[in-house]
């Protein structure tokens, strides 16, 4: 089953159907598409590539080598593995973690206020719980409220789950402040969900 590719005013987003729904993202900067953690699609990448000229690959967390590596050398470009600064690109990175098994970045892009996150934080229906967008269930204790308060997003590009296009800030506020409450919830629901992957 192929991937639902969604259009907006930055770009392309491509997410998988299903309870876990890889996403990734062809973010549009002028003429330059930055890949953010892409999986193979027969569909978007070749639809990625029509917005404009390949520029990179940027993998935000260690564990999504997804098909990164394939497709920067398909394109011709750089693959910036977990990057430490944003240089060349129109983006500010931020260190989200860095714990064994676990090492992520995250990305504001301060022209379109957006905010792009790999794991902490998704809108697909195991993080979301019914919200616009969750914390990752593995965070849930310790939700990252530091690393990701304080930006004026108004979109909120995740790796899992749709886009959001407007209202990011007050949906990640959302999401951050009500973590722990919702871990009862998390876990009556995990059976639900695992059905569905």
């Amino acid at each position: 089953m192929g991937a639902v590719l969604q259009r907006h005013a930055f770009g392309l987003s491509w997410i998988e159907q299903g309870a876990i729904a890889r996403a990734s993202h062809a973010l549009l900067d002028g003429r330059s598409v930055w890949l953010i953690d892409p999986y193979k699609d027969p569909a978007a990448l070749p639809a990625a590539v029509e917005l404009g000229t390949p520029a990179g690959v940027l993998q935000l967390l260690d564990r999504h080598n997804r098909d990164c590596a394939q497709i920067a050398q398909r394109l011709g470009v750089p693959l910036r593995r977990l990057p430490a600064d944003g240089a060349g690109t129109p983006f500010t990175v931020i260190s989200m973690l860095s714990i064994a098994g676990w090492h992520e970045v995250a990305l504001w892009w301060a022209d379109a206020r957006a905010l792009v996150v790999a794991e902490a934080i998704g809108t697909a229906p195991g993080f979301a719980l019914g919200r616009r967008a969750g914390v990752h269930p593995m965070l849930r204790l310790t939700p990252p409220r530091k690393q990701l308060s304080g930006f004026p997003a108004e979109r909120l590009f995740v790796g899992h789950g749709p886009p959001l296009e407007s209202g990011a800030e007050k949906a990640i506020r959302e999401a951050l402040a009500q973590s722990r409450r919702e871990i009862p919830r998390l876990l009556l629901s995990a059976p639900g969900l695992l059905r569905k992957r």
